[in-house]
């Protein structure tokens, strides 16, 4: 009798490339299909969403990824209502990031509501820098991504630093895709803080090829350990570009944690850098 974990690896291939098929031919196209995490503007959202939106739109910004807040995951507002804004304003909400708690059923619900594609764990649902522990999460992640599928959604999990730790010379991300059935869960890597931590983005794209189908494109101060604007620190973007297709890219999400000036001129200096490459 073919076991659960077999039955999934068994099919993972088959339907890891179904969900490839349209990156291959989205080109050089990825530059032009701009995306924000809108935790880069986490203040304007939460004291003027719809103004803030429209000002993103006007920027060029045409992929959105939302984020918790103290006012939910959608700054105050329903996910129809953000869904609707954003379609309104030539944006689409593709993705948001929750929590995987005893409200994933509700958060789910919401994430179709507001037409997400993507649903995404910004956070280990149990603490434990051990390779059992992560086996264990990851467990929880094929569970959780196949409860997101039956809604559509395609589940992912985002990556900070601490991941890259290691137990036994074994990198403790690793386990996470090593254990995580494709079929199911993908994962959104921050390239800001894969270099951050003196790891090699291209080279988990040539190890796990198709698995980071969403980035959130940081760069990063390597002294300071800091968000910065494009270009400034250790990411080097046009090569993460050259390489999308290998990744799996579907969306990229700019994150901008810290600014020179403000947000918006942040914002709007990245994109700069993006038109210049």
């Amino acid at each position: 009798m073919i076991s659960r974990r077999k039955f999934l690896q068994n099919n993972s291939t088959i339907a890891l490339g179904a969900f490839l098929l349209p990156t291959m031919d989205f080109g050089n196209d990825y530059i032009k299909n701009p995306g924000l995490q809108l935790y880069s503007v986490r203040k304007e959202m939460l004291e003027a969403p719809i103004p803030t939106l429209q000002k993103l739109s006007a920027m060029g910004i045409k992929q959105l990824e939302s984020a918790s807040s103290n006012k939910g995951h959608y700054y105050g507002l329903t996910p129809q209502e953000i869904r609707n804004i954003a379609k309104d304003l030539g944006m689409t909400v593709r993705s948001g990031h929750v929590q995987l708690d005893k409200n994933w059923a509700k958060t789910l619900e919401e994430a179709a509501a507001a037409g997400q594609e993507y649903i995404i764990v910004s956070s280990l649902p149990s603490e434990g820098q051990t390779i059992d522990n992560y086996k264990k999460v990851a467990e929880q992640f094929n569970d959780a991504g196949v409860e997101a599928k039956k809604l559509g959604l395609r589940f992912g999990y985002h990556n900070h630093d601490f991941e890259f730790e290691k137990e036994n010379d074994t990198v403790l991300y690793d386990i996470l895709l090593e254990e995580t059935e494709p079929t199911f869960v993908c994962m959104e890597l921050d390239l800001g803080w894969v270099v951050a931590t003196g790891n090699d983005p291209l080279a988990y794209f040539k190890k796990y090829p198709g698995r980071f189908p969403l980035w959130h494109l940081k760069d990063m101060d390597l002294k300071k350990k800091i968000s910065t604007e494009f270009g400034k620190g250790g990411l080097n973007i046009k090569s993460m570009f050259a390489n999308a297709t290998q990744s799996g890219l579907r969306y990229f999400f700019i994150e901008q944690e810290e600014y020179s000036v403000n947000a918006f001129e942040s914002i709007q200096y990245d994109l700069n850098f993006l038109k210049s490459i």
